[in-house]
């Protein structure tokens, strides 16, 4: 079984819906996955991607370029999930290998992204793949 990445579609929102549901623990209703992929999709700084095993789909990543004032320009994993049946297949890898690949496209200088401190099986992955932790820092939020 080889894995295949491709560019995902509005089709896809279900099966992203799934994905952050049972393997990132966000259950965001599929009403408004649908909206933030078209959104994404329509957008020229982002890139959502889809891993398929025998024509399903196993896994996806959002990126965006991420544009600051005193660094040059990096991509940003927004997030990234894969199948829990499906992971040690090769499908994260090649995920992270069409991000990347997008990047260098726009001269993007690196990749970041950020992950939640109890998911060590995840903060190996990236380890793996080259990432190194830069910094801890806190996530704050403010309801509006």
């Amino acid at each position: 079984m080889t894995v295949t990445t491709r560019p995902a579609t509005p089709a896809d929102a279900a099966a992203i819906q799934r994905l952050n549901r049972d393997d990132l623990g966000y259950d965001h209703p599929l009403d408004a996955v649908v909206a933030a992929l078209v959104d994404a999709l329509a957008s020229p700084r982002d890139l959502v991607v889809v891993a398929e095993l025998d024509g399903d789909v196993v896994g996806y990543v959002h990126a965006e370029e991420h544009r600051l004032l005193y660094l040059d320009l990096l991509v940003n994993v927004m997030g990234i999930a894969v199948l829990a049946d499906a992971q040690g297949r090769g499908a994260g890898r090649a995920l992270m290998e069409h991000v990347e690949g997008w990047a260098r496209e726009r001269g993007a200088s690196g990749l970041r992204l950020v992950s939640g401190e109890a998911r060590a099986g995840a903060h190996a992955f990236y380890e793996r793949l080259g990432f190194v932790t830069t910094k801890k820092q806190l996530n704050y939020r403010k309801p509006l």
